[in-house]
This record gives structure tokens, C-alpha cells and sequence, in this order.
């Protein structure tokens, strides 16, 4: 069996920046494990595949290690590839998920993602957590991830985690963050539990990140940077029980993987 591949940098204005994603459009679906092997072949943080049902499309995405519930950067590349290669013609891109419905918008070369909310919250903290992590935050909150926030961008990019201890603590990942010095805020993401010790941008993490942020700031439209060696930019608007997450994306690679 050939099935087509594409891998896309998303949130990336320019290849080997943002963060890569493989996506596999499909007729029907393939057998779980054998999904979950493509995307373990692929090691990339997210491997993602849709089939259209209905008049939408169901989308599923799997890290080298196990299905998530939800990511950005994938859907955002998903639907790239719809527009951009596969002929799709709406304005909008609807896929059912894991996660509910999600509605994809472009505007020229910005593509945003309508997303549900998730502001962290007051939590009991994992004794290794802190450790594990390192630096001094000042505050721990968590909503599916932990959620650690610094004062300094610069103690952010000086993180250097124990990614073996850090995959023991009790949530998916660790987003830690802080103000940004050239852009409203800056973050990095860890989730060595789920076989990705850094992912370079995450679109489910600002999930969290623009509630907070917005709060603190008192602005409901921010730009946002992940400071990961790769690097991207997220353009992120606060709608109460919703969040737009929104950026570029660029494709690297096409063809077909036999299996």
C-alpha cells in the first residue's frame, strides 16, 4: 500500500524553523498500531491523518509514542495541505477530533485555528516537578500540563530539564514561560513522556498560555514566541471559552511511504 505524505514546517514563515508535522491524508482508516508506526517511523513530534466524513474531515494525531487529544501545529498543517494541495475550496476547514470541533480560517498566508480554552489553575505540584525542571519560577499552575512561569525570558532559554526525571511527574508536559523581551510573551515545551523531550512550537500549549497571558496583560491579542532551537511565531487572540491560535506554515517535503 503507497499512502500519500506531505511534511509542512508550521507556524514558520521560512523552512527549518517552527515546527514540522507529517500528514497523511487517507480514504479509509488504517489499523491504530499501524498509524501509530508511521508515526514512530516519522519522528516527528506529531504525525497527523484525516479522512473526510460527512462533509467534514476526522483528523487523529499521534506522536512517535501514543495518540493525543489535541495539537496545533498539526491541524494547522492539515489543513495547509488541504488548501494548498488537495484542492479544497471553503474558506473554512472543519475537522471533527478528539477534541471536538475545530474550525480552520486563512487570511492570505495566516492560518488560524479556532481552539478551545484552557487557563491554568491553582494545583498540588509533583515533588520532582521543580527539580526535574530546574531554575526559580514564581508561580506553578497547571491545566493539562503544568504551567511554570518565570519572570525572565532569559531564565526560560537557560532551562536545561532532566528530561528521565521530568517524564515521571503526573501531567502530559511542562510549559514554562515568561514575559517576552520583543514579543508579549515567550515559551518552551516539554513532554519527554509522551517521546518528545522539547517540541519546537506548540499550538495546544497556548491553549493555556493566551488566557493567562491575556489576563496578566490586560490584552486580549498577543504575539508570541516559543524559544525552542527552531523557533515560532503564534499570533494569539483571547475569546473567553475559545482561543485563535494563528500563523504561517511552509511546505518541505511531498511523495509516498509504502507500507
Amino acid at each position: 500500500m503507497r499512502i500519500s505524505i506531505y511534511q509542512v514546517d508550521a507556524f514558520a514563515a521560512v523552512p527549518f524553523t517552527g515546527n514540522p508535522a507529517a500528514i497523511c491524508p487517507l480514504d479509509e482508516w488504517l489499523p491504530d498500531p499501524l498509524m501509530q508506526a508511521i508515526a514512530a517511523e516519522n519522528n516527528l513530534a506529531e504525525t497527523a491523518f484525516f479522512v473526510r466524513e460527512a462533509g467534514a474531515y476526522r483528523l487523529r494525531w499521534f506522536t512517535p509514542a501514543v495518540e493525543v487529544d489535541l495539537c496545533g501545529h498539526a491541524t494547522l498543517a492539515s489543513a495547509y495541505i488541504l488548501w494548498e494541495k488537495l484542492g479544497f475550496a471553503g474558506d473554512v476547514v472543519t475537522f471533527e477530533t478528539r477534541s471536538g470541533v475545530l474550525h480552520v480560517t486563512r487570511d492570505h498566508d495566516i492560518i488560524a485555528l479556532d481552539f478551545p480554552s484552557r487557563p491554568p489553575a491553582a494545583c498540588e505540584v509533583h515533588p520532582a516537578l521543580l527539580a526535574a525542571l530546574g531554575g526559580a519560577p514564581r508561580e506553578v499552575l497547571a491545566a493539562r500540563d503544568y504551567f511554570v512561569v518565570f519572570d525572565s525570558q532569559a531564565e526560560v532559554e537557560a532551562l536545561t530539564p532532566n528530561f528521565a526525571a521530568l517524564s515521571k511527574v503526573d501531567r502530559f508536559a511542562v510549559i514554562a514561560t515568561a514575559p517576552g523581551d520583543e514579543h508579549d510573551f515567550v515559551s518552551r515545551f516539554f513532554a519527554p513522556a509522551q517521546g518528545i523531550d522539547e517540541d519546537p512550537v506548540t499550538g495546544s500549549a497556548h491553549c493555556t498560555l493566551t488566557p493567562y497571558w491575556s489576563a496578566r496583560l490586560a490584552k486580549p491579542k498577543l504575539k508570541a514566541k516559543q524559544i525552542s532551537p527552531r523557533g515560532g511565531v503564534l499570533l494569539c487572540e483571547d475569546r473567553g471559552d475559545r482561543v485563535s491560535i494563528a500563523g504561517k506554515a511552509v511546505l518541505y517535503l511531498e511523495g509516498s511511504i509504502s507500507v
